[in-house]
């Protein structure tokens, strides 16, 4: 069994530099990550999804250049 890094939301604000608005927007949109739940009222990213979207945001500035 394959266990996923959770990370909360602080860390995502920092990894990405979104705001929180601009993340739960995103989600909203279907452009960045859903969240999952961790608890009642805790819930968190699975890293390699945020990587992911880095990674992927990175193709498209490099392709527009």
């Amino acid at each position: 069994m394959k266990f996923e890094k959770l990370i909360k939301l602080p860390e995502v604000i920092e990894t990405t530099g979104k705001s929180r608005s601009s993340i739960y927007d995103g989600m909203k949109q279907g452009t960045f990550p859903k969240n999952i739940p961790i608890g009642v009222k805790a819930r968190a990213w699975k890293l390699s999804d945020i990587q992911q979207w880095i990674e992927n945001q990175s193709r498209e500035v490099s392709q527009c250049q």
